[in-house]
């Protein structure tokens, strides 16, 4: 067994043994966390699979980087037309070879905000419908083997994929990584439920979102997805995926979850507020925390001031920041303590507020959760 193939199973047996092992990160310049603060959306990355020399898998006729590249060039449009102020960047927007590395390297180097991967599946001819996958453990031997086939590009690559021989899995390195993009994982399930909603409302079979160690989302640092449209080993879903119209509607339906996915995200309310309710705009008065980090869980934003007394917050008092001309809105507040803050946040996701999410003050300044852990553990 060759060091790349013995790194291979390396990789699957720590995806199997270790919760959440692949969230951690990588070495050399593109380790820098994405510390863009979250719950706006700025720029998406839009990868098609596959590419040039590597076809990826295939029907009677269509190929999975012809059909994942006419989709996902058709979602770049729509985002485009529909909100102009967003950045699409495509991994290629031309049958062009790029290699796994390359493409998350993109991603993180445009600081991304969210990471859409296109792919097409190849199984049994009955084997149908769309899934939907963010980084985490192997359920079945099944998922793990779509993980195979899709790493297996690696192969293609110049090196033969000796860039990937070298992780950092120590234990420490893996704990940070799970801190670090716990966010991350939370709404990268989040989008991919919403994908998995819209493509049954287009008549696709919906067979769940799941989780798998894919090399393109373990080396990303943003809510990132892999979709896998459908089967062109099965003949109906081969000519729904080759047909511009079918593209046309999987574009389509993954457009209305951005959507749906955002406006969750940043919890923007377009609505008139009531008199009263806008009249008491009182919020937690502000204490003085010098140097120490404050965690606290944010559970909503908005483009306009909410009262303090508003229904949305449940009757919890709230303390209010404004960042990216948003106003947003805290609850709780734990001096060095990460954990009890997110202890905190899973109570509130359980109960009341599904979202919410820690985030970090300095001085009466937002940082990011990175520097934020470190600091409190000094």
């Amino acid at each position: 067994m060759n060091r790349l193939e013995n790194s291979l199973k390396w990789m699957r047996w720590i995806a199997f043994a270790v919760p959440f092992v692949m969230l951690f990160g990588f070495q050399g310049k593109e380790r820098v966390i994405h510390s863009k603060p979250l719950g706006t959306i700025k720029t998406i990355v839009i990868d098609a699979g596959h590419g040039g020399k590597d076809p990826g898998c295939h029907g009677s006729s269509a190929h999975e980087k012809n059909v994942c590249l006419a989709m996902a060039l058709e979602l770049g449009r729509k985002i485009k037309e529909g909100y102009p102020e967003i950045k699409v960047v495509f991994t290629r927007d031309k049958d062009v070879f790029v290699e796994l590395d390359d493409r998350a390297k993109i991603a993180n180097r445009a600081n991304a905000d969210l990471f859409i991967c296109i792919h097409a599946n190849s199984a049994s001819a009955t084997a149908y419908g769309t899934e939907t996958y963010v980084l985490g453990l192997h359920k079945t031997d099944a998922q793990a083997k779509i993980a195979d086939r899709e790493n297996s590009t690696i192969y293609l690559e110049a090196d033969k994929g000796e860039k990937y021989k070298d992780f950092d899995m120590s234990p420490d390195a893996i704990i940070a990584r799970q801190l670090q993009l716990s966010v991350f994982l939370d709404q990268s399930i989040l989008f991919a439920d919403k994908l998995q909603d819209e493509f049954k409302t287009i008549g696709r079979y919906n067979r769940g979102v799941k989780q798998a160690g894919f090399l393109v989302l373990y080396k990303t640092t943003m809510p990132s997805v892999l979709i896998e449209t459908g089967f062109l080993t099965n003949r109906d879903e081969e000519k729904f995926l080759a047909d511009s119209e079918g593209q046309s509607k999987m574009a389509g339906a993954m457009f209305t979850a951005f959507e749906k996915y955002k406006a969750e995200l940043e919890g923007v309310d377009y609505k008139t507020r009531g008199a009263q309710e806008i009249a008491d705009n009182s919020v937690v008065e502000k204490k003085d925390f010098k140097d120490q980090v404050v965690f606290r869980v944010q559970i909503e934003t908005s483009e306009t001031k909410i009262a303090a007394n508003s229904s949305r917050f449940k009757k919890h008092e709230v303390f209010e920041y404004q960042q990216d001309k948003l106003y947003k809105y805290t609850v709780g507040e734990f001096v060095d303590d990460f954990n009890a803050a997110n202890t905190y946040k899973n109570e509130l996701r359980q109960k009341e507020f599904p979202n919410a999410f820690v985030v970090a003050f300095q001085n009466g300044e937002r940082i990011s959760l990175e520097k934020a852990i470190k600091l409190a553990e000094k």
